[in-house]
């Protein structure tokens, strides 16, 4: 287990071993060359080894960190993934974390090992990926989304500021992205107000600041995005974590 407070960056970097964060207390997100993924509390990212990532972590953040060979990571995900924990799933992430770095591979540690990954083998994966484009006029348009997230310019204003026809931005975000730009820049909206909500933000002020005419309509939006409002949805993540006395880290 980590404790880091006050949140963290790391700069770009890579590990033969895939890792698997698990997000007890706070708010981590990771980018890769494909796009960020956000993992809210009582979430797990997946890295498999060798992808070059960087995470951050917003506010005081409670998180534990397992390396997993790649010869007993058949079977799990190719690519970075935020995995929804069961409570099973969670418990099992604990129990390992307290394992030894040399453990009896035929004993009951090996096989509560393989009984983790079993299980997150079948784990749903969460709807939390950002898909960043690599065009540079696609590029552009995020960061200037990010700078002013509440900017609500139509598909052929931000096409007539890349110097582009409204059907060839179309057609270039679905390609890199794999989505239509108003689904793309939904998800550049959740993303964002997901990282505020999970400092203590307001949903008024999180809501006002994405440009919505209400924080009613910003709920609706979230609702239909992931099921549940935001308040509801961060609060049924941040679930429980172990008592912090008698545990170390691995």
């Amino acid at each position: 287990m980590e404790l880091v407070t006050g949140g963290f960056e790391s700069q770009p970097h890579a590990h033969r071993k895939a890792q698997l964060i698990l997000t007890a207390r706070g708010m981590v997100t990771c980018d890769v060359a494909k796009g960020l993924w956000m993992v809210p509390p009582q979430c797990a990212l997946w890295i498999p080894g060798d992808m070059e990532h960087s995470v951050r972590a917003v506010g005081d953040v409670e998180l534990y960190v397992l390396f997993v060979d790649p010869d007993i990571a058949k079977g799990l995900p190719s690519e970075c993934c935020t995995i929804a924990m069961s409570s099973l799933l969670r418990e099992l992430v604990f129990a390992v974390s307290h394992l030894p770095a040399l453990y009896d591979n035929d004993g009951p540690p090996g096989r509560l090992i393989q009984t983790m990954l079993d299980q997150l083998s079948i784990a749903p994966v969460e709807q939390l990926h950002l898909p960043l484009p690599t065009d540079p006029r696609l590029r552009r348009i995020a960061d200037e989304l990010a700078a002013d997230p509440s900017d609500r310019a139509t598909i052929g204003q931000w096409a007539r500021r890349a110097a582009m026809s409204e059907r060839t931005l179309f057609r270039l975000i679905l390609r890199e992205t794999g989505m239509s730009f108003g689904r793309w820049r939904q998800q550049f909206q959740i993303m964002l107000a997901l990282e505020r909500l999970a400092t203590g933000e307001a949903v008024q002020t999180v809501a006002m600041d994405l440009g919505y005419e209400s924080a009613s309509a910003f709920i609706t939006m979230f609702k239909k995005a992931l099921g549940q409002p935001p308040g509801k949805y961060l609060t049924s993540r941040r679930g429980h974590s172990p008592a912090l006395s008698g545990m170390r880290g691995n």
